[in-house]
């Protein structure tokens, strides 16, 4: 969603290049880019604290102040550096307010299911549909005192108002289920063996005496 927090000022930027980049993030930059919507796409630097700090949300729309012109942006690909996860280029497309976007929300689990389960997340995200300005930062699944053998499927998450699902409403995102009971018993008799090993390695020495 934009709101204050995301206004940023953006720079139009005419230099090119892994030099060009390399300056502009020493400089405490973003390069990015700007398209959508039949527009010719925008090389621009946005500052890259902020930018950090807003992208700790997922699917953020940038309320982009270019040369005094306002343009809403959504956050479409962050390019990070693979090793020291310093974020190298932003991809961002045009949106409109009241226009809606397909975006992939995250699926966040909480509460605790019924003594003795576990939970098993299948999908971290869902597709959405959603007014650009009102897409939910998260979607959340609540867990607790849920029994073995529950299922919680895409069509059973509730969604905020004027969010509509895209993905499959049968695709599987969460389940609870009970830990097998011959694993268990596989590692208790490992246990076993292994305390009668070490009394039979001790008994020699013992004797030795």
């Amino acid at each position: 969603m934009a709101d204050d927090s995301n206004k940023v000022v953006a720079e139009a930027r005419d230099r090119f290049g892994k030099g060009a980049a390399r300056k502009i993030r020493a400089a405490g930059k973003i390069p990015a880019v700007l398209y959508g919507h039949g527009s010719d796409p925008q090389h621009l630097t946005l500052p890259a604290h902020q930018l950090g700090l807003i992208l700790r949300k997922a699917n953020a729309v940038l309320d982009l102040d270019i040369a005094g012109t306002s343009q809403l942006a959504l956050v479409k690909d962050v390019q990070k550096d693979p090793v020291h996860q310093i974020i190298e280029h932003i991809d961002l497309i045009i949106v409109r307010r009241g226009e809606k976007v397909q975006v992939e929300v995250p699926v966040h689990v909480e509460g605790e299911p019924f003594s003795g389960t576990i939970v098993v997340q299948d999908l971290s995200t869902i597709s959405v549909e959603a007014e650009a300005t009102h897409i939910p930062e998260r979607v959340v699944v609540d867990v607790e005192g849920l029994e073995d053998g529950t299922h919680i499927h895409a069509a059973d998450i509730a969604l905020p108002s004027g969010v509509a699902l895209v993905s499959d409403p049968e695709a599987l995102v969460v389940a609870i289920s009970t830990p097998s009971a011959p694993a268990a018993e596989e590692t208790e008799e490992a246990e076993e063996a292994a305390e009668a090993e070490a009394a039979e390695t001790e008994a020699p020495a013992e004797s030795a005496e």
